[in-house]
């Protein structure tokens, strides 16, 4: 008879992401339990990120499936781990990236490890009668994470003009998580009927992330919209919901000159206007200002508004410790968005989260704009209790099941668990 711990069996399936694009769920099989894994994907995704592996084939998804992977899961993952206890989450990533052999995970596929990586987590939460949050938990108190909502697409999350693919709210200015959400979701309805009054039907089409794609070109309408938006629903901008951009600057970056707003600019002019920016509305986080490889662009603007506004690297970063590291070591942002399918196990996942908050980085918890109904990052979001989720829209159920789970989790906690609040660069307890 099998130890309740002891890995029995992996299985994969090739399953639809919330853009109808394949991806995994692997399922870890336990004598004790059984854990899913269901692995994301990006549409902007930095050139240093781990490599999800596609079949490629033409006549199958348009090349998109994941049957390769699989395959990998099944017949190259699946042997060596037999037998494994599955609350070895270290050895057993480690295997993961030895079997893979390479940097970028581009042999077996990021998606293929992580699927596994993430199944073992769940099972072993499982075995052990313990939510995800409570097994994966890494520090003394909970926080409640402040929810970073994406209530206007644009760029490659929308068909709008847009340059800035993502303008957020993050309500702050509240008690408890429940209140927190409730002033986002508030503002997300009264900004369907702003948008709806001033640009007709065709504004309140969702994007990727379930935010509006209305038909604008400039960033400051957008602000501006939801300025009036949040004022509408009877909150204060700044003191209780303040503002948050994803530039996804690498996405209009070309010959050295960054086209947005009408306008081609050099990276310093840019750092210009979002200093402007700054100054004229409540931005509190500013998420990939300038293209992926630009670390000294990050670095003056970090110098500059960084004592008041989070500049986040994500293709930046791409949760990649190496990169994290040289980002410390010049100054190059002030926090971490965290997307563990970017590094591609959850060991060094959570290895980048640890390097970036011990260095005084704020840690983001993300989703990835092809998501699926899996929770995971909600649990992980809470175990790691560094203050911040982004995790769309409150549209959409693949957006909606993460606020869904943590609404759970509120419930389950109560007082054992903090909000972030004001707080959400730096809780209290870090």
């Amino acid at each position: 008879m099998s130890n309740r711990y002891e890995i029995t069996n992996i299985r994969a399936l090739e399953i639809l992401d919330s853009r109808g694009n394949p991806t995994l769920q692997v399922e870890v099989i336990t004598g004790g339990g059984t854990g899913l894994g269901k692995v994301p994907s990006g549409a902007s995704t930095g050139e240093h990120e781990a490599v999800a592996l596609r079949d490629g084939d033409e006549t199958r998804y348009a090349g998109k499936g994941v049957l390769m992977a699989i395959n990998n899961v099944e017949n190259v993952l699946r042997k060596p781990l037999l037998g494994l206890d599955c609350r070895e989450q270290q050895q057993i990533d480690g295997l993961l990236c030895a079997l893979d052999g390479t940097s970028n995970k581009s042999r077996l596929g990021a998606n293929a490890l992580l699927g596994v990586s993430l199944a073992v987590a769940a099972a072993a939460a499982c075995c052990n009668g313990q939510p995800l949050y409570q097994y994966l938990r890494s520090q003394e108190r909970y926080v409640m994470p402040v929810p970073m909502m994406n209530i206007i697409n644009g760029a490659k999350h929308a068909g709008n003009q847009l340059a800035i693919q993502e303008f957020h709210i993050m309500p702050i200015g509240f008690d408890d998580f429940l209140e927190a959400l409730r002033a986002g979701v508030e503002t997300y309805h009264i900004l369907k009927k702003v948008l709806l009054k001033k640009y007709g039907a065709s504004s309140v089409n969702i994007g990727d992330e379930g935010g509006f794609a209305p038909p604008m070109t400039e960033s400051r309408e957008a602000l501006n919209v939801i300025l009036t938006s949040i004022e509408e629903a009877g909150y204060t901008p700044r003191k209780e919901i303040a503002l948050a951009i994803d530039a996804a600057a690498s996405e209009f970056f070309a010959a050295n000159r960054y086209s947005i707003d009408g306008h081609q600019w050099t990276p310093r002019e840019l750092s210009d206007y979002y200093l402007t920016l700054c100054e004229e509305y409540p931005l509190v986080s500013i998420e990939d200002p300038f293209s992926e490889n630009d670390f000294d662009s990050f670095a003056d603007l970090t110098r500059k508004v960084g004592g008041s506004v989070q500049i986040v690297g994500d293709d930046l970063f791409v949760s990649n410790p190496e990169r994290i590291q040289r980002g410390i070591e010049i100054g190059a942002g002030n926090a971490l968005l965290l997307k563990v399918n970017q590094i591609g196990t959850l060991t060094e996942a959570i290895q980048a989260a640890d390097l970036a908050a011990t260095n005084n980085f704020g840690v983001v918890v993300s989703h990835r704009s092809g998501e699926t109904e899996d929770t995971f990052i909600a649990d992980l979001a809470v175990a790691l209790s560094f203050g911040q989720i982004k995790t769309g829209a409150p549209a959409r159920s693949d957006r909606t099941a993460k606020y869904n789970r943590l609404i759970e989790i509120h419930h389950e906690l109560g007082s054992d668990a903090m909000f972030a609040g004001k707080d959400f660069r730096f809780p209290s307890m870090h």
